[in-house]
């Protein structure tokens, strides 16, 4: 079990959304909460009213696209509430753009956020944490990066996601030994008021933020379909699989059909033709001293 009362909590994307949720859930449970946002002022308006109700709050400025800034949220963190126990890695923005239309600086910015962004959060936060022989660390991954195939016209964003599910499903290997847990939250459809304000968290180096609202491609028609939950109601489902050392968090079960479509159909056809071709025309000879590359 993952103790959350009384431990100390980081929240990246924390000033709106599913960040937000996450984070006032945690104050409610007796965390000590770190709401770290790109824009502050979002961030300490959500840690006032952690405070205003009698909860543990503080507001960092923090760009998960740089890792100085990173760094520093992390001191800050530390001086004020001590070690960090339990890691939130939720920053993120999206895109519904294909993929040839979209500039360096788009690619650049989703894969920066989504997927670089929690990978160096992580590494921030670790040591404190394999030190103390206690952690979790949470990352916000999308059912769009456990099923890439899903939602079309999304395909950097999925590419970022499926890269944070691979991350914390290989990185709880190295890190049970040190009783460190991960696990990825796969959002199935919340609203978080991405639509509307996910160009104002652009880092400058990307081109910096606008007030250009998202436009959501009509072949993405499944994004434009789904129930949308509100960030209060998916956040207790988060904490309550995070206690439970879950390595994934769902919060749409009737998305389970669409997981059968494609790992009980279209990944086991894919096996059925590996093993047809491995029966037509006999399984390849391996290399019996293992990996290694033989040349002549």
């Amino acid at each position: 079990m993952t103790e959350i009362a009384g431990r100390t909590a980081v929240v990246t994307g924390g000033g709106s959304g599913i960040g937000m949720g996450l984070a006032k859930e945690l104050a409610r449970q007796g965390a000590k909460v770190a709401v770290t946002d790109i824009m502050l002022d979002n961030a300490e308006r959500v840690a006032s009213a952690i405070r205003d109700v009698g909860g543990e709050a503080m507001a960092v400025a923090c760009d998960v696209c740089e890792r100085p800034s990173i760094a520093a949220m992390r001191d800050a963190v530390h001086d004020a509430f001590g070690p960090v126990h339990l890691l939130f890695a939720n920053a993120g923005a999206t895109s519904f753009e294909p993929l040839m239309d979209m500039s360096d600086d788009d690619v650049d910015w989703i894969l920066q956020v989504n997927l670089h962004g929690v990978m160096n959060t992580t590494r921030a936060f670790l040591p404190d944490m394999i030190a103390a022989r206690e952690g979790h660390v949470c990352a916000t991954a999308s059912m769009a990066g456990l099923l890439p195939g899903w939602i079309p016209v999304h395909a950097p964003y999925s590419a970022a996601k499926a890269g944070i599910i691979g991350l914390m499903m290989n990185l709880a290997l190295e890190l049970r030994e040190h009783n460190v847990f991960t696990t990825s939250y796969c959002p199935g459809g919340v609203a978080t008021g991405m639509k509307d304000n996910n160009a104002r968290y652009r880092p400058a180096k990307f081109g910096g933020p606008s007030t250009a609202e998202l436009h959501v491609s009509e072949a993405s028609t499944t994004a434009k379909s789904m129930a949308f939950f509100s960030p209060d109601a998916v956040a207790p489902m988060v904490l309550d699989a995070v206690r439970n050392n879950r390595p994934f968090i769902f919060d749409h079960p009737e998305q389970r059909d669409a997981f059968r479509r494609t790992y009980s159909g279209i990944v086991e056809a894919c096996y059925d033709a590996a093993d047809s071709w491995h029966a037509q025309h006999g399984t390849p000879d391996a290399n019996p001293e293992g990996a290694r590359l033989v040349t002549t």
